[in-house]
């Protein structure tokens, strides 16, 4: 077979690019963890031996983080005075928690994958999950980190204004699930924005449900929320709303949840549905959010879902369509899509 050898320089050279990503996975998370990142915003120009006296760092270990950081673009070199300098678009990416843009929760969840390629590998081969429970422990705080700045700058402001009459029942005061609430984010944003309701969080990972009551304490809002271990479809109450937040793809039996949330619902309630953005065809998700998002739905969505009964494994680029079959199929009746973001797709279900 003949080789293209300009085919194949161009992949050679992506390659590299990506080997350097993945090589510096772990650089971006010892900057984090470090203090680094947060040392360089606002600092002006600055050398190794300035950001190893602010961090009490290793000088050395310092001058090559830089040097690799640079190498990257995550900062600017200034090669006439030999010193390092952090954008304010560097600062959101890597330095300020809040910023939409924050991405270092993400590289956490890479370093957890990794972790855990034996678990999937051997999936591969007998077809079975690999529960949430069962993962490394970073991918449960990568992912509050990650998820958390992207809720706190469009769930109260633009999701929740999009759903029917919503906003004006919290107001007044409604009972809410949020299913399969991880770490509370979402919960903790809807009970301190809306005292007036009630709140509780469900999920069946006791760990996560530990860390959601002691943010719910943090932030002081413990008196409107509480945290219970149930499953998607076994979760007990009566609600006006039934919150689902970047979860259904990952459960086994998704249409058996609709089902069981229809139960729960007043009759004139609402179920909110956020997911991954995704298009319908595979060949429109081919892009560099699809590229991410596969791989989270190989690593960790897909096993997730086989982990548990029926395996239905609609993975994190489902799409709306599908997303409206699985939904349909439970007993809803309406269905649309109220919003979204570049990474996110937000469906109303009522009765």
């Amino acid at each position: 077979m003949a080789i293209d050898q300009t085919a194949l320089q161009k992949l050679v050279e992506k390659m590299l690019g990506d080997l350097g990503a993945a090589m510096g996975a772990a650089l971006v998370i010892a900057g984090d963890r470090l203090g680094l990142y947060r040392a360089l915003a606002g600092a002006g120009p600055i050398d190794s031996v300035e950001l190893a006296h602010k961090t009490g760092c290793d000088e050395r270990y310092v001058r090559e983080w830089l040097a690799q950081q640079a190498a990257s673009g995550y900062l600017d070199y200034q090669s006439a005075s030999g010193r390092y300098l952090m954008t304010p678009e560097q600062e959101l990416v890597f330095a300020t928690e809040g910023s939409p843009a924050f991405v270092p929760g993400a590289f956490e969840i890479v370093s957890a994958v990794i972790r855990d390629e034996p678990k999937i590998r051997e999936a591969f081969k007998s077809g079975r999950g690999v529960g949430w429970h069962e993962h490394d422990a970073g991918l449960f705080s990568g992912t509050e980190r990650f998820f958390r700045p992207v809720y706190a700058a469009h769930l109260l402001t633009q999701w929740l204004p999009a759903l029917e009459g919503v906003g004006e029942k919290l107001a007044r005061g409604a009972r809410v699930a949020d299913v399969g609430c991880g770490h509370g984010v979402t919960t903790v944003l809807m009970a301190k924005a809306f005292p007036r309701s009630s709140f509780v969080g469900f999920d069946y990972h006791q760990p996560s449900l530990d860390r959601a009551a002691a943010a719910a304490h943090e932030a002081g809002v413990a008196g409107n929320l509480s945290f219970q271990q149930a499953s998607a479809k076994d979760f007990p109450g009566k609600f006006e709303l039934v919150a689902c937040f970047d979860c259904l793809h990952d459960m086994g039996d998704p249409v058996g949840v609709a089902a069981h949330v229809l139960e729960t619902l007043e009759k004139d309630g609402t179920w909110m549905i956020v997911e991954p953005f995704a298009h319908d065809r595979l060949a429109d998700n081919l892009n560099p959010i699809g590229r991410f998002a596969y791989a989270a739905s190989t690593m960790v969505c897909t096993p997730a879902s086989r982990a548990q009964e029926v395996g239905l494994a609609l993975g994190a680029q489902a799409g709306e369509k599908r997303i409206r079959e699985v939904v349909t199929a439970g007993g809803f009746a309406r269905f649309r899509r109220v919003a979204e973001t570049p990474f996110n797709m937000v469906f109303e279900a009522r009765p």
